[in-house]
């Protein structure tokens, strides 16, 4: 292996390269300069490879010109400083794995955003890159698209750019940069040039920066293959031409289905039963996976706690001996901003200062009988970072007054992140009093009057300050009571888990002292030895060296505020050599900020310095920052043997510490582990070739007088193997006791008996889990790979959260997001968890540099982990929530994840990569034959599912007529003067009436103008294009009267004429009109120029206005010959989009009306109230035929009034008296939305729903149960009953199916299972259990109606407990489609059906809807059992996707469940993906936060992996005249990039 010392430079040379690097990082020079001096620097000690040379002339684009700012506050601001997880090698892997990706082109369309979503102001200004070739052997040009619309470049572009360059053909990436990117081209140089360094060797300053790899020719290193997943096969978008493609969307979607055609599987072979036959499957062991092969490991014993003769008792005795016998030492130093002392603290001063805290809070709280805290109570200690002597004080001032005190962080606001849960541990502990300082009890939020508020979910709280100069002398007699270390609890330390919690753990008095004594011991410390603390000491190491152990030392603490390091990362190097400090404790986050400073400083010695304790070097990446530090220190006195990590838990204490020795030689332990060998919890040392491998140092040995063991980290304590990973658990008196108040808690932590080989406990003392992660090494040198807590469990293997943000943060060439603002953790969806990185971005990266660095980072983990990463979402930069300490506060992002408030502006799923678990698509069943009804087995002896409504009936006076027309006639001599329509205004008044004879006159005029004007023949075709009212009814009657055909068309919206005309054009023209009748308003409206501007107007046929009728009638009324005879056309468009014109013959339309009177019972003396659009189906049968046929009275109220007076339909009920009323989903909508919060008002108003008996919704689809359940609710107290409310259920082959009449029970609801129902098969569960779909049925079938269900693929029969279509037979099913095509094939199909086998006899009409039929423990009228039609969607819209049946409205539930803002959604697929739109409601900032919730919920949910994600504006799912979604029209105008959408996302 070629390592770096095979250079052999100088070290004068060396030392030049380290501060050309650091003027590099620092921005001091130019990434030219720097390339310059470096060359000139090593050229004469490096063979320049060849092919190199132009090629790195651009590898990185110049920095921005440095701000006037100090030096220090910009480095801050570039937020480069909190690299814990800085490692060098672990950069170079990355680059290597990520080179390794050159040959694999990973396609994934970026995701498109709208402008005012894209915060870069820039855009604009913003060049693409010009287009690389893509790479040799590829053979032929991929030529990138830029797209113009965004302002983004393709990013295809870079792929194939960063991915393509090998090391043999980096030379090919040397195109010009333009603008912003200039990030792929320099990546492609970089992954040519990473090299793997050996870490044998000592670490090489000259790489300190981990931007620049050195240019070393790559070793050939024989690297064992793995099979990484491929991400797909796409190839490059182009059109034939070479033009780029021009509509966004479309090219996208191409490609990402070309990207999806392989979705990555594993191989699994078994499953497990969710509850049902439908099958997850569980991840099998690999079988070549690593296991442990040691023996089990021994315990390991810390030295003999020696005691030493003048060791105190009792810390408070400590304390009393150093503040009487040496009064003037010094305890403590405070710093200043500027580095200056502020303040020092004697031992004399603390000891006196804690007296008189002693004695203030056991005498001067409460009152004398009434003290409001007594020894053994908990009181919290509230202070901020810069003031330890305060701290301090109070501290020991609880000790003397055997309280115990409790630290907390300063709460800055009312709802600071985990500010609530702090509350909950104070309330539960039972604090009453916080102690503070002057100067935070003055900072603290207050409320009008002065006084501090109450924090949210804290308890009351009376806040005391402890300032000697607020406090009254104790009296001359007292004296704190100072007794040996006991049992007593000494102070509770609070600790924050993983879900967010925060817990205290209480550590007794004897544990305390222990402690110190274990820690005075490992450390050898000695009396007034000076030591320097950068740490918090409000809690764990900071507060075990800086105030407990010290005091009992009399050791001098200088302390260094987070505030000082900030202005200032050099100030605890400064404070170690003017103080000639032996120890300092520090985290590698200092130990990085002092390297990068350390330019600035040329008299720095450290030779005094003889323990730097590091206090998280139990975090795997704290190595490189020691190893950094001591490199660029050993010159300024740095002894090696000085570090000294160890490692920590709030639980445990002190853990192990790294001893500080004398002999230099003796070496410290590495480990170098592979990944993959820890992802099975197993230690295997790679041969470091590898690129996913993981570099542990040792934190030292156990604690003295404590026993230490590793137990498997799930289930039983029992013990591990030597070369198996475990958490550690310590066995001392020096460790925690409990968590306060959690009994059930402790006893898994605090008191665990590890079991050995043989099931017995190894011990009879209870050992205290530490929530460390590691093994014992050899020499019993104990090594941490991580925490328990970032412990991530993805379909059997462990990930460590902080090892996926090392790897995260390695992949470097693109500086897009913050360092130390990354947050990865595992959110669990369906049975596995997932892991999600989300990360702050900088405000001047863009859309595409994020995108790409987000696409690398996946590459990135796949490569070195093995795990897939589920959703990577960047936020805008500070938006994160902090820990006090400004770290990112983990389960508070996890939540606002989840409930989709994170707000993130750029999101990338991988679900198809990492969920691997989803059931097998199902294979399709063969059939039930004809054989298997002869043989009566039909599946499994279930009963054919057929049913029909009541026979017609004995034939009345009236029903003596075939036409309409007749009738009409009869009544205008019999009843002349009976009111048959009432149309009503919106204020609610009536607007015209017409009676029987008006309606027969005005209808003989309007045929007479037919014949005259018109020059109509019998049958020609007439389109009334009217407003809902009552010279549509009289215009129909009149072409009846004249022998024309009638087609009902809604008019053209004057507002929106560009959209509406032209369907009112398609329908003339489809329907073969040869004449327009309408009003005078619409007339003008047709030739406006509006109008013109939309359709031809030349092309329409004569346009006839009803407005002025001539005075006479016609010669005479035209009587049809023939009853089969065309009566009208039904135009109207389908669910799906489809515009259809059905053929309505006299016939038909007679027994239409038969079958609806005698369900409805209607007869002259009935009121009806109809709220529908007059124009097809139901609503145009109720609106203008059946009061003329029934002779009852229609009141009509045309639905777009209701858009001004929401209340209009149900006071006219009221009003009215009316006992049937017929409404659509639209209009139960708006009333349900627009008078939910108007009952009171309504019921003041007199309105009362108490008279009616029947509300019918007219639809076409499955009912809406949850609307017609809330409408049910919200008026119940205006008299509605809920049994009144119901649905009816039409198709185009037949108006009308099923109907609610008045007799009959009440319309059934039944729950199914939603599993059975994707197989085509009914299982019906109880209400309430998991996966159930409430069905309500539609409706009793109308009289004359036979239905049957029929397999829609076989054509037979279906048994009832199977999901099938309706087939309907009746008088009344249209007799045909109306097309200019003629397409017999799909008539004869619709309309003229026959079953394959059984009763081949009967012709149904195939309504192309899938429904079951349910014989209910009911009887209806005849005393029969009643059989129920329940629909369950269009077969049309029924979505096949692994191999079952899914309905979109059952995803679309799931989808509005998932999010308060969104509105409305509508799926659909296209080729073999899911398509999800979602109406957003609130800010485009939400739009991003829906994505990851969506993928969630329709994968628990559905077990359905969703493709596309778009987010639009209120309104752009296009609805019809009934309310229901045109799914098949959104997606024509998603394809055609119609939608502009707010966000488009991509999942991969």
């Amino acid at each position: 292996m070629a390592d770096r010392d095979a250079l052999p430079l100088p070290l004068e040379v060396r030392a030049r390269l380290a501060e050309l690097e650091l003027e590099l990082s620092e921005g001091d020079i130019t990434q030219k300069g720097y390339e310059k001096k470096r060359a000139k620097l090593i050229g004469a000690y490096l063979p320049q490879p060849p092919g190199l040379e132009g090629s790195m002339a651009h590898e990185r684009r110049p920095p921005m010109a440095p701000s006037a700012a100090s030096r220090y506050h910009r480095r801050r601001s570039s937020g480069t400083r909190d690299e814990r997880y800085r490692s060098d090698v672990h950069t170079e892997a990355v680059q290597a794995a990520l080179a390794k990706h050159k040959e694999r082109k990973m396609a994934v369309p970026m995701p498109s955003k709208r402008r005012s979503l894209v915060v870069q102001t820039s855009m604009d200004a913003y060049t693409p890159p010009d287009t690389s070739s893509g790479s040799e052997e590829e053979g032929g040009q991929g030529e990138g698209t830029p797209t113009s619309s965004q302002g983004s470049v393709s990013m295809e572009h870079w792929i194939s750019r960063a991915i393509h360059q090998g090391s043999t053909t980096s030379s090919s990436s040397s195109s010009t940069q333009s603008g912003g990117s200039g990030a792929a081209g320099r990546l492609a140089d970089v992954l040519a040039q990473t090299h793997i360094e050996n870490h044998s060797a000592p670490p090489d300053v000259t790489t300190y920066t981990s931007e620049l790899p050195t240019q070393v020719e790559r070793p050939q290193v024989s690297t064992v293959p793995r099979s990484t997943p491929k991400y797909g096969n796409a190839e490059l978008m182009e059109t034939g031409d070479g033009v780029p493609v021009s509509s966004r969307v479309s090219a996208k979607i191409q490609q990402l289905v070309n990207t999806l055609k392989q979705p990555r599987r594993p191989p699994l072979r078994e499953f497990f039963v969710d509850d049902f036959e439908e099958l997850l499957e569980v991840q099998q062991p690999d079988p070549n996976q690593p296991r442990p092969e040691g023996a089990l490991m021994l315990t390991m014993r810390g030295e003999q706690l020696g005691v030493v003769t003048n060791w105190p008792p009792s810390l408070e005795a400590a304390l009393q001996r150093w503040g009487t016998i040496s009064p003037k030492a010094p305890c403590l130093t405070t710093m200043d901003t500027n580095g200056k002392p502020l303040y020092v603290l004697t031992y004399g001063k603390l000891w006196s200062r804690s007296i008189k805290v002693a004695y203030n809070i056991l005498h001067k709280l409460g009152t004398k009988q009434e003290p409001m805290v007594r020894p053994g109570d908990r009181v919290a200690l509230v202070f901020p970072n810069n003031d330890p002597a305060a701290f301090m004080v109070a501290f020991y001032g609880c000790l003397l007054a055997e309280v115990v005190p409790v630290p907390i962080e300063v709460p800055l606001t009312r709802k600071d992140a985990g500010s609530q849960q702090i509350g909950f541990l104070l309330g539960s502990c039972g604090v009453t009093v916080a102690l503070t300082s002057d100067a935070c009890h003055k900072g603290l939020p207050k409320g009008p009057t002065g006084e501090i508020p109450q924090f949210k979910g804290w308890p009351k709280l009376l806040w005391f300050v402890t300032e000697s100069k607020h406090l009254s002398k104790p009296p001359r007699d007292w004296f704190p009571h100072i007794k040996d270390a006991n049992n007593d609890t000494a102070y509770i330390e609070y600790k924050t888990c993983k879900d967010g919690s925060v817990l205290g753990v209480t550590v007794m008095r004897i544990a305390m002292l222990t402690h110190c004594q274990a820690l005075t011991q490992a450390c050898s410390y000695t009396e007034a030895e000076t030591i320097v603390n950068v740490l918090d000491f409000k809690k764990d190491v900071g507060l075990w060296h800086g105030i407990l152990t010290s005091v009992m030392n009399m050791m001098h603490v200088i302390s260094i505020p987070y505030s000082l390091m900030k202005v200032n990362p050099l100030s605890w190097i400064q404070k170690v050599c003017q103080y000639k400090a032996k120890v300092a404790c520090v985290k590698s986050r200092d130990m990085h900020w002092a390297l990068v400073a350390h330019r600035d400083q040329r008299d720095i010695n450290l030779t005094s310095l003889r323990m730097l304790v590091v206090a998280d070097g139990s975090n795997p990446w704290s190595i490189s920052s020691c190893d950094a530090f001591l490199n660029v220190f050993q010159s300024k006195g740095l002894r090696p043997e000085v570090i000294c990590p160890c490692a920590s838990s709030p639980e445990a204490l002190t853990v192990a510490i790294r001893r500080p020795t004398d002999d230099s030689n003796q070496p410290t332990g590495r480990g170098v582990l592979s990944m993959q060998g820890l992802s099975h919890g197993v230690i295997r040392v790679d041969s470091e070739e590898r690129l996913s491998v993981l570099t542990v140092q040792d934190v030292g040995t156990v604690m003295p007088g404590a026993l230490m063991c590793v137990v498997k980290p799930e289930g039983v304590p029992q013990l591990c193997r030597t070369d198996e990973i475990g958490e550690l658990c310590v066995c001392s008196i020096a460790t925690g006791t409990s968590y306060y108040g959690l009994s059930g808690m402790t006893k898994n932590t605090f008191e665990v008996f590890p079991m050995g080989g043989n099931g017995a406990p190894i011990s009879e003392y209870p050992f205290t889990r530490t929530g460390l992660l590691g093994f014992v090494g050899p020499g019993g040198l104990v090594f941490i790979a991580g925490k328990m807590d970032g412990l991530m469990v993805v379909s059997g293997r462990r990930h460590n959260a902080d090892d996926i943000v090392a790897t995260a943060l390695a992949v470097e060439p693109m500086k897009f997001v913050y360092r130390g603002r990354i947050a990865v953790f595992s959110v669990t969806v369906l049975h596995d968890e997932r892991i999600v990185v989300v990360a702050e971005q900088r405000p001047d990266s863009t859309e595409e540099d994020s995108f790409q660095w987000m696409s690398r980072v996946l590459q990135a983990i796949d490569s070195i982990h093995g795990v897939g990463v589920f959703c990577l979402a960047l936020v805008p930069a500070n938006t994160l929530p902090k820990t006090p300490l400004g770290g990112i506060h983990l389960s508070e992002t996890k939540q606002l994840f989840l409930e989709g408030s994170l707000h993130p502006c750029n999101v990338l799923m991988c679900p198809h990569t990492c969920v691997t678990n989803l059931p097998k698509p199902r294979q399709k069943q063969p059939e039930i034959g004809p054989a298997s009804v002869m043989v009566g087995n039909l599946v499994s002896g279930k009963r054919i599912a057929q049913a029909s409504g009541r026979d017609l009936g004995q034939i009345e006076d009236n029903d003596q007529f075939l036409f309409l027309s007749e009738v009409l006639q009869w009544r205008a001599q019999t009843t002349p003067d009976h009111v048959l329509f009432t149309l009503l205004s919106s204020r609610g008044a009536v607007l015209s009436s017409l009676t029987c004879l008006q309606l027969h006159k005005r209808a003989e005029k309007i045929a007479a103008m037919l014949v005259e004007r018109g020059h109509l023949q019998d049958g020609d075709h007439v389109a009334l294009v009217y407003p809902p009212g009552i010279d549509l009814i009289a215009a129909f009657y009149g072409c009846l009267y004249a022998g024309c055909v009638p087609i009902t068309v809604r008019p053209p919206h004057p507002q929106n004429i560009a959209t509406t005309l032209p369907t009112v054009k398609m329908i003339v023209e489809v329907s073969r009109s040869a004449c327009v009748m309408t009003t005078q308003v619409i007339c003008k409206l047709l030739r406006s120029k509006e109008a013109s501007a939309a359709v031809d107007v030349r092309m329409w046929p004569p346009v006839l206005d009803t407005d002025d009728l001539p005075k006479k009638k016609p010669p005479q009324l035209y009587k049809p010959s023939n009853p089969d005879t065309l009566a009208y056309l039904d135009f109207s468009v389908s669910t799906t989009g489809m515009l259809a014109g059905v053929k309505m013959s006299h016939t038909a339309t007679s027994a239409f009306c038969r079958s609806i009177k005698l369900q409805c019972e209607l007869y002259p003396s009935r009121e009806v109230a109809i709220c529908l659009d007059p124009y097809c189906g139901l609503g145009f049968v109720l609106w203008c035929l059946c009061s003329v046929y029934s002779g009852h009275q229609s009141i009509l109220i045309p639905p777009s009034e209701l858009e001004v007076n929401p209340a209009l339909w149900l006071m006219a009920v009221s009003q009215f008296r009316v006992r049937d009323t017929f409404c659509s989903y639209s209009v139960m909508e708006l009333c349900t939305k627009g008078l939910g919060l108007q009952t009171e008002s309504l019921k003041s108003r007199g309105l009362d729903l108490s008279r009616v008996r029947t509300c019918v919704v007219v639809a076409e689809e499955r009912p809406r149960i949850a609307l017609t359940q809330s409408f049910s609710k919200l008026f119940k107290d205006l008299g509605l009953h809920p049994r009144a409310v119901s649905t009816s259920f039409g198709c185009r082959v037949n108006l009308a199916i099923c109907l609610q009449g008045t007799s009959g029970p009440d319309p059934t609801t039944v729950y199914v299972d939603m599993r059975a129902l994707r197989h085509d098969r009914v299982r019906l569960v109880e209400r309430g259990s998991p996966h159930s779909l409430p069905l309500m049925e539609s409706g009793k079938i109308l009289p004359g109606v036979r239905i049957i269900i029929a397999n829609p693929e076989t054509k037979g029969p279906l048994g009832d407990s199977h999901l099938g279509e309706i087939w309907v037979h009746s008088a009344h099913n249209g007799s045909g489609y109306f097309t200019v095509y003629g397409d017999e094939a799909l008539q004869s199909d619709h309309f003229n059906s026959r079953l394959s086998f059984g009763d081949t006899q009967t012709v149904w009409a195939r309504t192309g809807y899938l429904g079951f039929l349910r014989r209910t423990e009911l009887t209806d009228a005849s005393g029969e059992r009643h059989d129920a039609l329940y629909v369950v969607g269009a077969l049309d819209e029924a979505m096949e996707l692994r191999g079952m049946r899914y309905h979109p409205i059952d995803i679309e539930t799931s989808v509005i469940r998932a999010h308060k803002s969104i509105m409305e959604c509508a799926v659909f697929p296209w080729t073999n993906l899911l398509v999800v739109v979602v109406e957003l409601e609130g800010s485009e900032q939400e739009a991003l936060d829906l994505v990851p919730l969506v993928t969630n919920a329709i994968l628990e949910e559905h077990y359905l992996i969703v493709g596309v994600v778009v987010v639009v504006d209120i309104g752009v799912i296009p609805i019809n005249s009934r309310g229901e979604k045109q799914r098949m029209h959104l997606r024509d105008g998603f394809l055609a990039d119609q939608l502009d959408p707010i966000y488009v996302a991509y999942n991969m």
